[in-house]
This record gives C-alpha cells, sequence and structure tokens, in this order.
C-alpha cells in the first residue's frame, strides 16, 4: 500500500474540492446570471407591457399630455431601481427618456433600430445600436392604437444591477460548496480512522510476518470485513508459527528417530569388525541390529502414510466386510506377543456378524496400532477388551487396555507427530509416535470420530465409529 491509497483518496477529496469551485465558477455562474437575467426581464417586460397598455395608449390617444406621462415614468424608474423608460416610434426617434425631458427642438434617432431583432424573445442585451457605452437588459413592448403598432416602450437595466443580484445567489453557492466540503471532510476523517488506520496495520503486520516474526501482535477493534481480516491474519501468523513449531519437533524427533537406530548399529557393526564382540556372540547382536533396522522400517513406512496423507490425503478403497471378523483376525495376529505378557482379549462383540462400509486395509491398520498400543502399556497378567456396540446407523469399536494410563494433560497431546508421554517413553521402546496421528488420520479419512477416555494406573479406552453397510439396514 505504502500511503498510496491514502494518497489517492486526499487527492481525490481536493480534486473534488477543486472541481467543485470551478463548476460553481462557470456553469453555475452562468446558469445564475442567465436566470436572473430572465427573471428580470420577465418583471420589465410586465412593467413595460402595463406602460404601454395605460399610459403610453393614452398618450396616442390624445387622453394625457406628453408632460404627465413624463411624470409617470420617472416615477416607475424609480420604483425600477433607476432603469431607463424610453418610448421610440417605429422609425428609431426617442419620443420620451425617464432620464430626462426632451426639448421639442431635440431630434434623438436610434440609428438601425430594429424591434425585431429580438427574434422569438422580448428583450436584447447590449448597448442598444450604440445608445449606451455599457451592456443593459433592454425590453420591448409594443404601443397600439386604432389597431396600429405607434410606437414602442423599451426599458433598459444595466446589467451590473443584474450582475450584482447573480452575485449574491452565487456567494450563496460558494457558502454551500464550502460547507458541503467541510462535510464531505468528516468522510476522510472516518475514512482514515476506520478504514486507512486497521489497513495499515494489517500492511504492517504483513510485512513483519513476511520477514519471519511470526509473535508480532496487533489489534484491530472492529467486526466489519477489516476487523474479520485482521483476525484472520492474526489466525493464520499462529497457524504458521505453530506449523513451523512442529515442523522443528518433527525434523528434531525424526532425527532423533533415526540416529538411535543408527548409532546402535553402527556401534556393534564396529565392535564385531574390530573383535570387541567375540565371533560366538555375532548372531546375538546381528538380531539386534536386524531389530533396529525393523525399526527403521517401520519409522519410514508411517512417514510416507503421514506424507501422503499430508500432500493429497488417504484414498479410501471402500467396501463391505464384517467388522467383528476383522477385529478376531487382528487380535490373533497378536497371539505370540499376549504369551510373552500372559495377555489375553476379551472379545465383546454385538452379533455375530456386523458389516460396516469402509476401507478395510486402513481400518486393519487401526486396529493394529490401538491393539499394539494396548499391549505395549498394559501390565503383565491383564486382559484387554474389544468391543463392538451397534447405535443407529453407526457402529462403535472399543480397544480398552488396563494399563498405565494417560495423565489428564497429556489427552490432548496424543494425537500429535511424535508426541510420547513421560510414562511411555520407558516402556514403548520401539515405538515412533506416530501412530496414533496415522489413526486419526485414517478415521477422520472416512468422515468418522475417534475419542479417547484414560485415567492414570487404570487404563485407557480408544473408541471409533464407523458406518453400517447398507446391507444392515435393510436387515434392520
Amino acid at each position: 500500500m505504502k500511503r498510496t491509497l491514502y494518497l489517492k483518496f486526499l487527492i481525490g477529496y481536493l480534486l473534488f474540492g477543486i472541481f467543485g469551485f470551478i463548476v460553481v465558477a462557470t456553469f453555475i455562474a452562468n446558469t445564475t446570471l442567465e436566470h436572473c437575467r430572465r427573471e428580470q426581464a420577465e418583471l420589465l417586460y410586465a412593467e413595460a407591457t402595463q406602460i404601454a397598455n395605460t399610459y403610453a395608449a393614452d398618450l396616442y390617444n390624445s387622453e394625457t399630455s406628453l408632460e404627465a406621462v413624463q411624470k409617470q415614468l420617472q416615477a416607475l424608474s424609480r420604483f425600477l431601481d433607476g432603469a431607463f423608460i424610453w418610448i421610440i416610434n417605429p422609425s428609431g426617434r426617442l419620443v420620451l427618456d425617464s432620464s430626462r425631458t426632451l426639448s421639442q427642438e431635440e431630434e434623438v434617432i436610434i440609428t438601425g433600430f430594429d424591434p425585431t431583432a429580438t427574434g422569438a424573445t422580448y428583450y436584447t442585451v447590449g448597448n442598444f445600436w450604440g445608445s449606451f457605452s455599457r451592456e443593459v437588459l433592454s425590453v420591448f413592448a409594443p404601443i397600439t392604437a386604432n389597431f396600429k403598432v405607434q410606437a414602442y416602450v423599451v426599458i433598459h437595466q444595466p446589467m451590473t444591477t443584474i450582475q450584482a443580484e447573480a452575485g449574491e445567489y452565487l456567494n450563496i453557492s460558494y457558502l454551500l460548496l464550502i460547507l458541503l466540503f467541510l462535510l464531505s471532510l468528516i468522510i476522510l476523517i472516518f475514512f482514515t480512522e476506520l478504514v486507512y488506520v486497521p489497513l495499515r496495520r494489517i500492511t504492517t503486520a504483513t510485512e513483519q510476518y513476511a520477514a519471519g516474526n511470526m509473535d508480532y501482535e496487533f489489534t484491530v477493534e472492529s467486526e466489519d470485513e477489516i476487523g474479520y481480516l485482521a483476525a484472520s491474519l492474526s489466525y493464520m501468523a499462529g497457524e504458521i508459527a505453530r506449523a513451523e513449531e512442529d515442523q522443528k519437533k518433527f525434523i528434531a524427533n525424526v532425527s532423533h528417530d533415526f540416529r538411535s537406530p543408527l548409532t546402535s548399529i553402527r556401534g556393534f557393526l564396529t565392535a564385531m569388525l574390530d573383535g570387541t564382540i567375540p565371533a560366538e556372540l555375532h548372531e546375538k547382536y546381528l538380531r539386534v541390529v536386524l531389530n533396529e533396522t525393523e525399526r527403521l522400517t517401520k519409522l519410514t513406512n508411517e512417514l510416507l502414510t503421514l506424507n501422503n496423507v499430508g500432500a493429497r490425503g488417504i484414498l479410501l478403497d471402500r467396501m463391505d466386510f464384517d467388522i467383528n471378523q476383522v477385529i478376531r483376525d487382528t487380535a490373533a495376529s497378536f497371539e505370540g506377543l499376549c504369551r510373552e505378557k500372559n495377555i489375553s482379549f476379551d472379545l465383546v462383540l454385538t452379533d455375530e456378524r456386523m458389516v460396516v462400509n469402509a476401507d478395510m486395509g486402513k481400518i486393519q491398520q487401526v486396529l493394529y496400532n490401538l491393539i499394539d498400543n494396548a499391549i505395549k502399556f498394559s501390565h503383565h497378567d491383564s486382559s484387554i477388551r474389544l468391543e463392538t456396540t451397534e447405535k443407529k446407523s453407526k457402529v462403535f469399536i472399543s480397544v480398552k487396555d488396563t494399563g498405565i494410563g494417560i495423565p489428564k494433560e497429556d489427552l490432548k497431546l496424543v494425537w500429535d507427530r511424535f508426541y510420547k508421554t513421560d510414562l511411555s517413553r520407558g516402556k514403548d521402546k520401539k515405538g515412533t509416535g506416530l501412530g496414533l496421528s496415522i489413526v486419526r488420520e485414517i478415521i477422520k479419512a472416512h468422515g468418522e470420530n475417534i475419542n479417547v477416555i484414560s485415567t492414570l494406573d487404570v487404563g485407557t479406552e480408544f473408541v471409533f465409529s464407523l458406518p453400517k453397510a447398507a446391507v444392515m439396514e435393510e436387515e434392520d
């Protein structure tokens, strides 16, 4: 933005004022002058017509004297702010002038006088064929007697008088324009406070975030779109900061989880090569190395799974299958591990057959991870409860152990990648901390939910839902 938006608005505001004054000084000035001139012409024409039909008509009908008409016209001239009232015969000879008394020997001829010069109007503006040294408004009214135009009543009004009247109206227009300009200043102030200042704060915050300062804080106290934009930007910065922090933790955890087995592998192989470990013990330590490579393979596979989830989501191959049978089969695959810790499975399955619609391979992975965790953190000589329950169009699957449990403050963090509680670190030697993250992503991809309930030193239960297959709905 770099001040350009405010500068443009300010320039627009100034141009509004400048063009406003130009319009008033030209268009409105001319319009006002024309209006005053036309209005004055109408007034003078009414007076001229009145004179032509009364005093002047009596003069030409020999009903009054020239001196009497002269006095009447002089009085009307004063009433009309000093306007000049003339009576001119068609030949252009001045018969009577309200501003002076003409002698009988004096003959004043208006050279070029043409009463038809007004055209479609009844007035002209000019020096009246050279009779005046300044511009005047001249209004014509014919004097008729015996059905014939005997002469014309002409009233002259100096244009300076009309211009002065127009100037008064124009001053009012200037005052209104100034008032409007000042009132529009309020809009500029509101724009500055409600739009420009918040936008500057948002721009500054954006620059700070672009520079990597995700801890920069700013506030915009507004409930409109700008406030929403500021809140969204602040939220975005928080999410980016959290993502960067997660990325740092991710790299640190990956580095640690790769470095530990690699260090062990390198140490054992070096010891075998230099003779520190005798040949008769090679098989034992090669098995340790093999276990470490399996751990690295598992970590790599889980990282690839999570990467695919983040890049394009989990692609599901949905089908109808019996979740009860999948639970039985998955539990059976842990027979050897359960025998080592003397752990048994309690299968509490609703109905002999419970068909769901989901990706069977992905759900097997979910069950494998949950059961694997349950075995790792269960005590010797304990049991794990695997249960299915039906509710409306959903099937709920529960994996519950009686192991060490999860601290309350850690429950919200168990889904984070590489997260391990302090209690689990001593027991889960081969865990990567990615299993539950994968579980949640798979369940989310199905549009379902998974929850965890745990009590320290009592046990942990994971419950997730799956949709029942259409065939089950028909049977119901």
